[in-house]
């Protein structure tokens, strides 16, 4: 067992009513993050994104996973799949970024698939005699939609999301998240360790200090719900004041009533998709690390379906748009303070509160993935 899941071990062992945060070997130590890598990301299901955002045929995403070249499209048929990203050829990767494509073509030497992975066409190579074109369709990838989200995972047994989510579907089914609507998506890298932004999502103890110039003003501790997290999540819970609109249910909404007309979800699906779920609308993080000091970032959002056409909600969503990027600044700033804090060697965990439940929940998690392979 490696040095940083032995402290890991130890870290864990206590109740939450004396736990710390996780020790700084965890950030840190490259032979954690294999771990990481070989029995988190490359066993669980990974978001890839909105299926909304694939919508016509060809549309398509591209992303890494455990060091996997991965494409995910919308196919001929309508059905979303996922296929290695990989030419069958001289192995060139294919795709890149988000777009659209009748078929993929290698930029190497032009083998071109079709959109089920098939391989339609390879130049020059009528004079190999073993060459066959039915021998090089591209290994398909499990890929599942569940609530308006799409997943890949590189382990065929992993059981299905809907299965391993299905008390999330019972917590906020009401809020009908499938029927979100994206409007925005970007991608970001910044220089911290991916769990300690996924932490600092799943805690809003932060929030008056560190958004003191934008949020913090509006964020009431003393309302914040952290609940014990469940197997494959966590979440808590803020209670929103109209100082912004389009944060609570929309008056054609005759769904939700009371205290959920108002109630924002912070929702943390392991191990790195962070959804902000208010009955207007919502926000997302994806996250894969890039090395120990980096984490690679999927941003996006949009509005719930109540809000989509309503010219009010579109000019609101705009300035919660601009919100947002000052939000992500603060947080990028104080996210790399604290992965610079964890490479001293002063770095010495203190204990949590009580705001921070989710992460302990969070560091049991880890621990349960990566003791197999310790």
């Amino acid at each position: 067992m490696n040095k940083a899941v032995r402290e890991l071990a130890a870290n864990v062992a206590v109740r939450f009513e004396e736990a710390r945060a996780m020790p700084p070997s965890v950030y840190t130590s490259d032979e954690f993050l294999k771990s990481e890598l070989d029995h988190i990301f490359a066993q669980d299901w990974f978001c890839a994104g909105r299926a909304d955002a694939l919508s016509k045929a060809g549309d398509y995403t591209t992303l890494e996973l455990a060091n996997q070249p991965i494409i995910v499209l919308r196919d001929g048929s309508g059905d979303l799949r996922a296929m290695s990203n990989v030419c069958r050829h001289r192995m060139s990767t294919l795709l890149e970024g988000r777009g659209n494509a009748k078929s993929i073509v290698c930029p190497y030497h032009a083998w071109t698939y079709n959109l089920d992975g098939s391989l339609r066409g390879a130049p020059a190579m009528t004079q190999n005699e073993g060459f066959c074109k039915g021998d090089y369709a591209l290994p398909d990838i499990r890929c599942e939609e569940w609530q308006g989200w799409i997943f890949v995972s590189l382990n065929p047994d992993a059981p299905a999301v809907a299965t391993q989510l299905k008390s999330v579907e019972d917590l906020v089914g009401d809020y009908n998240m499938g029927a979100y609507t994206e409007t925005f998506y970007e991608t970001h890298l910044w220089d911290t360790n991916w769990k300690v932004l996924a932490e600092n999502f799943m805690e809003s103890y932060h929030l008056p200090v560190c958004h003191a110039g934008t949020i913090g003003g509006l964020s009431k501790l003393e309302e914040m719900i952290c609940p014990p997290g469940e197997a494959a999540f966590n979440y808590h819970t803020i209670l929103k004041d109209d100082t912004l609109k389009i944060a609570l249910a929309h008056p054609s909404n005759t769904t939700l009533e009371g205290d959920r007309r108002r109630m924002t979800y912070l929702l943390a699906i392991y191990p790195s998709l962070l959804i902000t779920l208010t009955p207007g609308y919502f926000w997302y993080l994806c996250l894969h690390p890039n090395g120990v000091g980096q984490v690679q970032i999927g941003f996006g959002g949009g509005m719930s379906p109540d809000y989509v056409n309503d010219p009010d909600a579109q000019k609101h969503f705009a300035a919660l748009k601009t919100l947002l990027d000052d939000v992500n600044i603060e947080d990028r700033g104080c996210t790399e303070k604290v992965y610079k804090g964890l490479c001293s060697g002063h770095a010495e965990p203190g204990h949590l509160s009580h705001l921070e439940r989710p992460n302990y929940d969070f560091a049991q998690y880890i621990y349960g993935k990566v003791r197999s392979g310790a």
